[in-house]
């Protein structure tokens, strides 16, 4: 499987715990709620040391939590799991850029989760485009000479948004500016839910054809 090679590819052991989570039908909080000081602990022992144990610990002790955040942020069980594996990929090359100073464990972990959730959710939009344009990572900075290009791309979003009909633009924002949930969004739009996903696919379909020049009204 992907993160097994991949923790492989790193050093590590493909007998993480994620075999034995992957024996649950779905990810729960964990009780009692971990307290941030053990992470703390464990990912120091990863940042300094590259300590597989410690690794694997705060695996099993965050991968089912950041999950169901992914999951609850509206993506299904499939792709949360993908993601799930990105951000702990992440953790193990970048552990030493954690500041505890600036912010906990746990909210430096969801963050990667969000970032890693919104970077899919733009590529889906946009699969035509290189993965390192900087639209693509937008808290980087760019150079200055690159800045003018970047925004032009920005308008090209913007305007083929605008080309939508009002409620599809509104679904995208939503979805992809607003980071809500499809279950959020159908709350506040009063529609079923199963109305909304179809809408929103609808929307994301002609929104790349516009982007790729196909349709022209």
């Amino acid at each position: 499987m992907f993160l097994e090679n991949t923790f492989e590819t790193a050093g590590l052991s493909a007998k993480l715990s994620y075999i034995n989570l992957k024996k649950e039908k779905t990810y729960k909080l964990l009780k009692p709620a971990v307290k941030d000081q053990e992470l703390t602990s464990l990912i120091t022992l990863v940042a300094t040391k590259k300590d597989r144990v410690a690794f694997g610990n705060l695996f099993k002790l965050v991968g089912p939590r950041i999950k169901g955040y992914l999951m609850k942020l509206g993506s299904n069980d499939i792709v949360a799991e993908d993601l799930l594996q990105e951000v702990m990929l992440t953790v193990w090359r970048k552990s030493e850029t954690f500041d505890r100073r600036k912010a906990a464990v746990s909210t430096w972990l969801f963050t990667i989760a969000r970032n890693k959730r919104i970077d899919l959710l733009r590529k889906e939009i946009r699969p035509q485009l290189d993965p390192n344009d900087p639209m693509l990572t937008p808290n980087q900075e760019e150079p200055a000479d690159e800045k003018y290009s970047t925004n032009q791309e920005s308008v090209k979003i913007t305007d083929a948004i605008n080309m939508l009909p009002d409620e599809q633009a509104k679904l995208i924002k939503m979805t992809y500016y607003e980071d809500k949930s499809h279950s959020i969004i159908a709350d506040e739009l009063n529609m079923p839910l199963g109305t909304v996903k179809s809408r929103i696919r609808l929307a994301s379909t002609r929104l790349k054809k516009l982007l790729e020049g196909h349709l022209h009204d």
